[in-house]
């Protein structure tokens, strides 16, 4: 019998063909566990028994996290989709904010004359304290293609083009990863003269709201100002899908709010909600 929040056959067997390695016995057992510890946001010391030995996960969990285990299963799903032309290429672009918890902070810093958090393992220090933000990408259909994480005070349009770089779905046989959306939405926070170039330069139609200030700037400038940016209102309504994208992976306590110290573990545990996203599409 599969308890709540474990993997059913066809689950597992999708993800057991990414594991790396020699397979143990109680791979699905573990993965099992882990899945568990991020849905609920418990301590992996409150771990039921059941899955095994509480430090047998951790290790476990950051070995796949630091080998890419847990990008190589999201890469295979995707493929998997896109062969099968599953894949919504009207995608959206957003972020959104998860507050840190206290056992959150202190991990070790990388690098020599680091900063605070903020540049070493994606915590950000702001009134409400320390956060996370998670620049994201979906397809039409509200599942992950991509996604960037920053502290909590960074702005959507200066990471933008790290979000698209993170695009990559692998294609089976020959061929280029397809990194280029045919079409992307993005809400006022994207709407700049840089990432419009940049979309215009790759050819790829976007559909983003002009701000307040970029209007009357514009016409202020009357002829020299330039066009107005084009702006499909009926399309732009379809960018909710990130909206339910965020609140789904928002349903796994362990995403919601951070607990993990470092960005390796974040990274993966935000890489595990994404999977089962396009294992269990809208």
């Amino acid at each position: 019998m599969v308890r709540r929040h474990e993997l059913t056959d066809a689950e597992w067997e999708v993800l057991s063909q990414a594991l790396s390695g020699r397979p143990r016995l109680d791979d699905r057992v573990v993965l099992n566990g882990i899945v568990w510890k991020l849905r609920t946001g418990t301590a992996w010391r409150d771990v039921p028994a059941r899955y095994g030995p509480w430090q047998t996960l951790y290790t476990r969990f950051r070995r796949w996290a630091l080998d890419g285990t847990f990008t190589r299963m999201l890469a295979a799903v995707q493929v998997e989709a896109d062969t099968a032309g599953d894949i919504d290429w009207l995608v959206s672009v957003d972020s959104t904010v998860a507050r840190a918890h206290q056992h959150a902070a202190g991990a070790r810093k990388k690098g020599q004359g680091a900063g605070d958090e903020v540049h070493d393992h994606a915590l950000g220090r702001s009134r409400g304290g320390l956060t996370t933000k998670i620049h994201l990408v979906c397809d039409g259909r509200g599942r992950p293609l991509g996604f960037v994480l920053t502290g909590g005070n960074a702005a959507d349009c200066t990471h933008f083009e790290q979000v698209m770089d993170a695009i990559k779905v692998i294609r089976l046989g020959p061929g280029r990863p397809r990194t280029r959306p045919d079409h992307i939405l993005g809400d006022k926070g994207y709407s700049s003269r840089k990432i419009r170039a940049y979309l215009r330069k790759r050819g790829i139609g976007h559909t983003i709201p002009e701000r307040r200030d970029q209007r009357a700037n514009r016409r202020r400038k009357g002829r020299t100002g330039g066009r107005p940016c084009g702006f499909d209102k009926q399309l732009y309504k379809k960018r909710n899908v990130v909206e339910r994208c965020f609140n789904r992976l928002k349903q796994w306590r362990g995403i919601a709010t951070r607990y993990d110290k470092t960005r390796e573990s974040y990274e993966a545990a935000v890489t595990i909600a994404s999977l089962f996203l396009w294992l269990n599409p809208l």
